[in-house]
C-alpha cells in the first residue's frame, strides 16, 4: 500500500500541470457539433476529444514559452507536435486499459489527500477550500468528477510505470561488460607517410581513367541550385571620382577637423598616486637615490604597470601637475605633483611632438572621405526617381543606359560572394527572388543600391568533364598517391609487427598512451583510435590517409581498473544509462502488447476536426 501512495503522489504532477496550462488562459473544453466525444478507442478506453484538445494545447504552450513565439497549429503539424500527442494520448489510453483489466484504481482517500496538497485549491488558511476548488476546476473547463477521473487514471498510469522501471535489473556481467569495454585503454605507436616517401613514383593517368574517377566523384563537381540575375546597381565608389567639391567645402571641413589636423605637443604618462605628501615625498627620495625604481614603487603598491598608464596627455588634460611633467624628459619622473586622486609621481616614457598639417597637405586626405560621403547623399536622392522608373515598366536594362546604374549578370549560388555577390542585401533578396518578381530599388550596406531580375533557375548539375579535367587530375593523383602509400605502409606494418623499430625503418613514429575510445585528441588522424581498439596487442596495421598512408602499432590493451574513482564513477554511470534503456525498451514492449492485445482505433475525421478549431 506503501509503495502505491508514493506512486499516486507523481499524480500531482497531472494536476499541477494542468493549473499551469490554465494559467496560459487556453485550457477549455471544446464544443463540437454532433455530439462528438472521442477520438479513438483503444481496447474498451476511449480517447477524448479534450484529452487530446488539452494535450496538444500544453504542447503548443511549452514550445512557446521555450521560443517566445507564438505557434499556429501548422507549425505545429510541421514540428511533428501534433503526431507526438497523439502518440502520448494513445499510450495513456493503453495503460488506462490495462489498469481497468486489471483493477487498478486509486482509493478515494487517496485522491482527497492529493487534493489537498495542490495550492490552488487552498483558501486563506492553507486548507483545501471547495470553493476554490470549484472555481479553478470551472476556469479549466472541468468538473470536478472529470479531474478526479483523470487523477484516479493518472495514479494508475505511474503504478504501471513505476513496476516496469523499479523492477528493471540487470546482470553484473552485463555492467561488467559494459565498463570493460569502456574503460579499457590503448597505447600505440604511429607514422604518417607523405607523397615524399612514395617508392614507386606516381603514374600518369589515361583519359580513361580521368573519367571514370570523374564519374565515381560526380557529386564532388555537381554544381548546386543556380540563378541566373540580372542586376543593375550603383555605389558610392563607382560615382566617387565625378564627385566635384569646391575650396569652401574643403577649408570648411579642414576647420571643423582642426584638432585632427593640428595636434599639440603631448606626454606618454605613467601615474602613481599615493594616500598623502609625505608618502609621495619618501618614494621620490628613494627613487632619486637609486634604491628602487618606478616599476618597484609600483608593486609595493600592489599594483600592475599597466594600473598607471595614463596614455598620451597634453599639458592642458594633467591640469596643475602639466607644467611639471612637461619640464621633463623621456625616462624620468616628476613629483610629487598633484592629480584627482592625490599626490602623485609621474613617468614620461615618450614625448610626442606638435603636429601642424597645413591645410594644403590636409586636402588629399580629407578629399575621399567628403567625396565618398557626397557621392552616397547623391545615390540616396536618387532611389526615389530610380523605384519610380521601374514602377512605370522601364527594364534593368534602360536604367543602366539612362542612369548612372551599372548592368550586370550573375550565375548565383548560395556560396557566391564575388562582386554584388558580396553584399548581405543582394544574398537575401537573390535567395528569395521568384521569376514572377518586379525589380525594385533595394539598399546596399555602403550606401549603394540595386535592382535585381530572375532570368532562369538551373536545376543542380554536373559541370562538364572537359571544365574540371584539371581538378578531376588532382584529385585522380591523390587518390592514387593515397592507394599506392597504403600498399608501401603494408610492407612497414608487417616489418613492425615482427618487432622492428619505427626508427629503424625511417619513421618518425609518434606515441600516444593510455586513450580511451572516446579519447578527443585534436590532432590524430581519423580512424587511428577506431583502428586501435580493433587491433591486438603487438598488432601493426596499414590504413589510408588523404594524399598520404597512415602505419599504427599497438603497443599494449590495458583493461580498466574498477578500484579507480574513475571507474567507480564509470560504473555507476552505466548502470544508470543501461537501466534506463532497459527500462524504457521494457516500458515501449509492453504499452505495444496492451496496444496489440486490446486494439487500437483512430477516427481520423474527429483528429481533423479538433485541429480545424484550432484554426
Amino acid at each position: 500500500m506503501a509503495r502505491g501512495k508514493s506512486s499516486f503522489g507523481k499524480t500531482l504532477v497531472w494536476g499541477l500541470l494542468i493549473l499551469v496550462v490554465m494559467g496560459f488562459g487556453a485550457f477549455g473544453t471544446v464544443n463540437f457539433s454532433g455530439g462528438m466525444r472521442g477520438i479513438g478507442k483503444v481496447g474498451d478506453t476511449e480517447i477524448s476529444v479534450n484529452d487530446y484538445t488539452r494535450a496538444l494545447q500544453t504542447e503548443m504552450r511549452a514550445f512557446e514559452a521555450q521560443t517566445g513565439q507564438p505557434m499556429t497549429l501548422d507549425q505545429a503539424q510541421q514540428f511533428g507536435l501534433d503526431r507526438q500527442v497523439l502518440a502520448q494520448v494513445v499510450t495513456n489510453a493503453a495503460l488506462d486499459d490495462e489498469a481497468a483489466r486489471i483493477g487498478l484504481s486509486a482509493g478515494d482517500d487517496q485522491v482527497a489527500e492529493a487534493l489537498s496538497e495542490v495550492k490552488a485549491f487552498q483558501g486563506p488558511d492553507g486548507k483545501f477550500s471547495r470553493e476554490s476548488y470549484a472555481y479553478a476546476l470551472r476556469n479549466a473547463g472541468l468538473t470536478e468528477a472529470e479531474f478526479e477521473a483523470g487523477l484516479r487514471s493518472e495514479s494508475a498510469r505511474n503504478l504501471l510505470n513505476s513496476a516496469v522501471y523499479s523492477g528493471t535489473t540487470l546482470p553484473d556481467t552485463y555492467v561488467d561488460t559494459l565498463l570493460g569495454w569502456a574503460g579499457e585503454t590503448r597505447d600505440f605507436t604511429w607514422a604518417r607517410l607523405d607523397g615524399a616517401a612514395l617508392q614507386t613514383g606516381l603514374p600518369e593517368a589515361t583519359d580513361a581513367e580521368l573519367q571514370a574517377w570523374y564519374e565515381a566523384h560526380v557529386d564532388q563537381f555537381t554544381l548546386p541550385e543556380t540563378k541566373v540575375i540580372t542586376y543593375a546597381w550603383i555605389t558610392p565608389g563607382m560615382i566617387v571620382d565625378s564627385v566635384e567639391l569646391d575650396e569652401a567645402t574643403l577649408r570648411a571641413a579642414y576647420e571643423e577637423r582642426s584638432a585632427e589636423f593640428n595636434l599639440p605637443e603631448r606626454r606618454l604618462v605613467e601615474r602613481l598616486v599615493f594616500g598623502n605628501e609625505a608618502e609621495a615625498q619618501d618614494a621620490k627620495e628613494r627613487l632619486d637615490a637609486g634604491k628602487i625604481d618606478f616599476e618597484g614603487l609600483v608593486e609595493e603598491r600592489g599594483l600592475q604597470l599597466a594600473d598607471t598608464d595614463m596614455g598620451d596627455m597634453t599639458k592642458q588634460a594633467l591640469g596643475e601637475a602639466g607644467d611639471g611633467v612637461f619640464s621633463i624628459d623621456t625616462g624620468e619622473v616628476a613629483g610629487p605633483l598633484p592629480s584627482n586622486f592625490g599626490p602623485a609621481l609621474y613617468r614620461v616614457n615618450a614625448i610626442l611632438h606638435a603636429q601642424q598639417t597645413p591645410f594644403e597637405e590636409a586636402v588629399p586626405m580629407m578629399r575621399d572621405e567628403l567625396a565618398l560621403d557626397r557621392a552616397r547623399r547623391v545615390i540616396e536622392g536618387m532611389a526615389q526617381s530610380l523605384d519610380d522608373e521601374l514602377a512605370g515598366g522601364a527594364t534593368l536594362e534602360e536604367l543602366a543606359k539612362d542612369t548612372e546604374m551599372e548592368l550586370g549578370k550573375i550565375d548565383w549560388t548560395e556560396q557566391s560572394d564575388e562582386a554584388i555577390a558580396g553584399y548581405d542585401a543582394f544574398r537575401e533578396a537573390a535567395e528569395k527572388v521568384a521569376e514572377d518578381d518586379y525589380p525594385a530599388i533595394t539598399e546596399l550596406g555602403d550606401g549603394g543600391l540595386f535592382a535585381l531580375r530572375l532570368d532562369e533557375i538551373r536545376a543542380p548539375a554536373p559541370r562538364p568533364f572537359d571544365e574540371v579535367k584539371a581538378e578531376v587530375a588532382a584529385g585522380w593523383d591523390k587518390d592514387k598517391t593515397t592507394e599506392l602509400l597504403v600498399a608501401q605502409a603494408d610492407g612497414l606494418a608487417q616489418q613492425l609487427a615482427g618487432g622492428t623499430g619505427f626508427a629503424d625503418l625511417g619513421l618518425e613514429p609518434m606515441q600516444e598512451q593510455g586513450l580511451t575510445r572516446d579519447a578527443q585528441i585534436p590532432d590524430l588522424p581519423a580512424g587511428l583510435l577506431e583502428a586501435a581498439f580493433e587491433m591486438k596487442s603487438g598488432e601493426a596495421r596499414a590504413l589510408p590517409g588523404d594524399g598520404s598512408a597512415l602505419v599504427i602499432h599497438l603497443d599494449a590493451v590495458t583493461p580498466v581498473d574498477r578500484e579507480s574513482d574513475a571507474s567507480k564513477q564509470l560504473e555507476g554511470l552505466l548502470k544508470d544509462r543501461a537501466a534506463s534503456s532497459v527500462a524504457q525498451d521494457l516500458f515501449r514492449a509492453f504499452v505495444t502488447d496492451i496496444q496489440e492485445r486490446a486494439g487500437v482505433s483512430i477516427d481520423q475525421q474527429a483528429v481533423n476536426a479538433v485541429h480545424t478549431n484550432f484554426r
